[in-house]
């Protein structure tokens, strides 16, 4: 049976998707369409390819940040990682493939390359796709999948298919760049022509045996890296250094484009499986269930002669009047209001916000840790209130305070509190008083999450007014 190793490349930040998705929590990591988020239906993807490939665990390949939200989003559907490979720098997605070819090459399966913000509404035709690429693949050939148009998107590059190799497969006869709107509905009229859906089949010993012929400098600088990796609890640390050296560069532009020109190296499978790269507002839109105006609704939404509108509310009632084809996205800190023809251009906002200096590209209102969240309340000069949830068992850093000084109240749950040389217990309505320059840790020794209020004051409340002394994320000298 085929050894089949799933490989997903999670290092997007989805900032068409503003304010849902933020650089510290983005898109893969949302539950869009159903309860699961886009990075768990991605590892659940292949569950049903037991009776033609042996399905390893995946191994994932992330921003360093992400880390532990990739972790414990695959441990809650229960896909946790053979392995989570951590970039220090983004360097696009033929890096990424390689250190992932790098970490099973001693095996040598046949990888299936697959983004973790991607939707597939059909489970039963991926598989079958799957199911006609996968001998190509472990003879040798290199596969993707096009997906079958269904309307003349100018959004996407385009996959041309050259002559039938059987009944679902067909030589790779060319890549296309992203085309007007005239050539795009040409490719729909004359057929033969796919959206590049960033999906691969290949051995690992092909694709680094390509990487290396076609891309020497890249193929260097990432196995110099992954020589040099540290395993960190559930991570592994490749050498920043050696990493950041490589160029970047995409699979498609670094081996796929050159290969194509090789007659017989490359196929194409043709997907017709619902999917989307949710790539924009828009897209989601297209992606959701709608009611019999058009609107797709999430959350509290009352819409009245509205039409077409995407309504997203999180925290608020969202009410729409007389209004056609917007997107109306609610959430705690911030409300977008856009018309469908402009979806592509929301990624000019986090630019704004960028230049401005502000935070709401990078964070949510809820920011997440690896022990649990925090979540702001209130600000004001010289204090902020913020309300911490701790997991059962998790921990806070024996950490201080240069500059400020915290109040925490129990709100539920329990809390073992460690300031200096005390360590004592406060339950529901207790509270403590933690000075300045004084170590301390929070933890949660019992069965239910920890709720806390904190009540910061001092000079600077900055989250980088912080000095690790243990930590069992292993996060010293950091802020995240």
């Amino acid at each position: 049976m085929i050894r089949l190793q799933p490989v997903i490349l999670s290092g997007g930040s989805g900032t068409r998707l503003w304010p849902l998705s933020r650089r510290a929590y983005p898109k893969q990591f949302l539950a869009l369409l159903d309860e699961d988020s886009l990075l768990q239906a991605t590892a659940a993807r292949l569950d049903s390819l037991g009776d033609a490939a042996a399905v390893a665990a995946p191994v994932i390949v992330c921003n360093d940040a992400h880390r532990f939200l990739v972790a414990e989003q695959l441990r809650a559907n229960g896909h946790a990682a053979a392995s989570i490979l951590l970039e220090p720098v983004g360097r696009n997605t033929a890096p990424a493939l390689t250190l992932a070819a790098l970490d099973v090459e001693d095996d040598d399966p046949v990888l299936i390359v697959m983004p973790a913000d991607h939707v597939v509404k059909h489970q039963a035709a991926f598989t079958a796709a799957v199911k006609a690429g996968l001998a190509h693949a472990a003879a040798g050939k290199v596969v993707t999948f096009g997906i079958v148009p269904d309307s003349p998107q100018t959004g996407f590059g385009y996959i041309r298919a050259g002559a039938a190799v059987d009944a679902d497969t067909f030589q790779l006869d060319s890549f296309v760049e992203k085309p007007d709107r005239a050539t795009a509905e040409g490719y729909l009229t004359s057929g033969g022509y796919y959206w590049n859906s960033g999906i691969f089949l290949l051995k690992a010993s092909r694709w680094l045996a390509l990487i290396g012929r076609m891309r020497p400098d890249i193929a260097e600088a990432v196995r110099a890296a992954y020589q040099g990796a540290q395993r960190d609890l559930d991570f592994v640390r490749v050498d920043s250094a050696a990493f950041s050296a490589s160029p970047s560069d995409s699979i498609d532009y670094a081996v796929m484009e050159p290969l194509s020109q090789e007659p017989g190296e490359c196929m194409v499978v043709p997907l017709d499986a619902g999917w989307s790269d949710i790539g924009s507002w828009g897209a989601l839109w297209e992606a959701l269930d709608r009611d019999a105006d058009g609107n797709a609704r999430h959350g509290d939404v009352i819409a009245v002669g509205a039409h077409g509108n995407l309504l997203h509310a999180h925290h608020r009632i969202v009410a729409a009047v007389g209004v056609d084809d917007l997107m109306i996205v609610e959430t705690p800190d911030a409300v977008l209001v856009a018309h469908k023809d402009h979806a592509q251009d929301v990624k000019r906002i986090t630019e704004q916000l960028d230049a401005q200096g502000r935070c709401e590209s990078e964070f949510h209102r809820r920011v997440h840790r690896p022990w649990g969240s925090f979540e702001g309340v209130d600000v004001g000069e010289r204090f902020q209130v913020k309300r911490l949830t701790v997991k059962p068992g998790a921990s806070l850093s024996l950490q201080m305070h240069h500059h400020r000084a915290e109040h925490w109240i129990v709100v539920s749950g329990t809390a073992r509190v460690t300031c200096d040389d005390q360590v004592f217990l406060l339950s529901e309505n207790q509270s403590t008083y933690i000075p300045i320059g004084t170590r301390h840790r929070l933890e949660n020794p019992g069965a239910i999450p920890l709720e806390i209020i904190e009540v910061q004051s001092g000079s600077y409340l900055g989250e980088d007014d912080i000095v690790r002394f243990e930590d069992v994320y292993n996060r010293a000298g950091k802020t995240g």
